[in-house]
């Protein structure tokens, strides 16, 4: 690193720490800083740049009402391309008018001159509070000490993307590829206002594998439906969520597309990095002391098997029932029976773990302790079997906790 005038850091690629999530790909490096957004010392501005040309690829909330960078990262990835992603956390900038694009559109423009980079080749981020206007000039000053510090490994940018996060979210896979190790990274964040409609939460991923754009992008969405769309923690949507990838081919491999023979084990690795991140997000779901893990089986399709899942996960009573290790499954049918997918409850069979509740259009019988302890352990896996084709899906969720009304009930004091 050095600086040009005092204005402008120049980054030249060399050697970097690997890490274990964005940065475990060859060729990417980030860094964490804070920059006053939020309490003083909280790391709260995160930098990920890549030392070579990416193609890209993106998912976005599909919330009518969406933050200031949404929009301006949209745009910037349109023409399936990115160096760069500035994120910063403690404030949305979200409803927070012309002002707000403006503040975004600078601190794209800032990451830009940081790294030597066109503006378009940026996308930015924000998370935290909603309706307050970003500090801009502070989020300036932590991208250009950002910029100062990349190649220490992904670990401070992980941090400094959380809220009310109690951990960072990290994975990593790797995958031959045409004789080649191909990594797939990513690094998230997400706790609350969490419900599947699109990602409902910042998820990057990179990876240094030479991918041909459409594929990458039909694969990104792919892996999003079946992983951070099948979130759920509050029933809430947020106006910030988005999720990138971004390949830079450093691993050499030769490029990858649809008909390619190694094609299938690619998008099983981005597949698993995000299911990985999404498992991670519901289990620190605010509040939460439970991971819920919800799969249906036996499906029609893998629509329906996947609109039931989500219901079952993201039903209030049943994440009640779950806290209080209440193994209470007419919640859980009555939460299918909702979920606007038709089915035959009498050929429908429920389990909470080991233990077989229903089938057939009534209770099995059980031991009452015995169903209740099933939900006495980390995760929770409540499966239902419809009997009615091939398909299946999982949802994540979280128990429903006296923690999660004590966070949001204070949220902004």
């Amino acid at each position: 690193m050095n600086k040009d005038s005092g204005q402008r850091i120049k980054f030249a690629p060399g050697e970097a720490l690997r890490g274990k999530g964005a940065t475990a790909a060859e060729g990417f490096f980030a860094a964490g800083v804070s920059c006053g957004v939020r309490r003083a010392g909280e790391l709260d501005l995160g930098l990920l740049f890549s030392g070579g040309p990416c193609v890209a690829a993106g998912a976005f909330t599909r919330n009518a009402f969406r933050g200031a960078p949404v929009g301006v990262t949209e745009e910037a990835v349109a023409d399936g391309t990115l160096r760069a992603v500035a994120v910063n956390s403690g404030n949305a900038n979200a409803a927070t008018g012309a002002g707000g694009v403006e503040d975004a559109r600078r601190m794209q423009t800032a990451a830009a001159e940081a790294l030597g980079v066109e503006v378009g080749e940026v996308a930015v981020a924000s998370t935290g509070v909603i309706g307050e206007r970003l500090p801009v000039e502070k989020v300036e000053a932590g991208i250009l000490d950002a910029a100062g510090r990349l190649g220490a490994g992904d670990d401070a940018f992980a941090e400094a993307i959380l809220t009310t996060d109690t951990r960072p979210k990290q994975a990593s896979a790797t995958v031959r590829v045409a004789g080649k190790t191909v990594t797939v990274g990513g690094t998230a964040k997400g706790s609350g206002m969490i419900h599947p409609n699109m990602g409902t939460m910042l998820a990057f991923l990179t990876t240094d594998a030479s991918v041909e754009r459409e594929y990458l992008n039909r694969t990104f969405l792919a892996a999003v439906e079946r992983s951070f769309n099948r979130v759920t923690v509050d029933g809430d949507t947020s106006p910030s969520d988005l999720a990138l990838v971004l390949a830079n081919g450093a691993s050499g491999n030769e490029p990858l597309d649809a008909d390619h023979p190694d094609a299938p084990a690619f998008a099983a690795a981005v597949e698993k990095v995000c299911v990985e991140l999404a498992r991670a997000i519901a289990r620190d779901g605010e509040g939460a002391t439970k991971l819920v893990t919800v799969v249906v089986r036996g499906a029609a399709d893998e629509k329906s098997a996947a609109a039931l899942a989500k219901s079952v996960a993201g039903s209030s009573l049943v994440k009640a029932a779950v806290f209080g290790e209440d193994a209470n499954w007419g919640r859980a049918l009555n939460a299918l029976g909702y979920s606007g997918v038709a089915f035959d409850v009498g050929k429908a069979a429920i389990r909470f773990g080991e233990v077989e509740v229903f089938r057939g259009g009534e209770p099995v019988p059980h031991e009452t302790a015995e169903a209740n302890a099933q939900l006495s352990g980390e995760e929770v896996v409540i499966e239902v079997e419809l009997g009615e084709g091939e398909s299946e899906a999982t949802a994540w969720g979280c128990d429903l906790t006296y923690g999660y009304v004590e966070i949001n009930g204070s949220y902004r004091t």
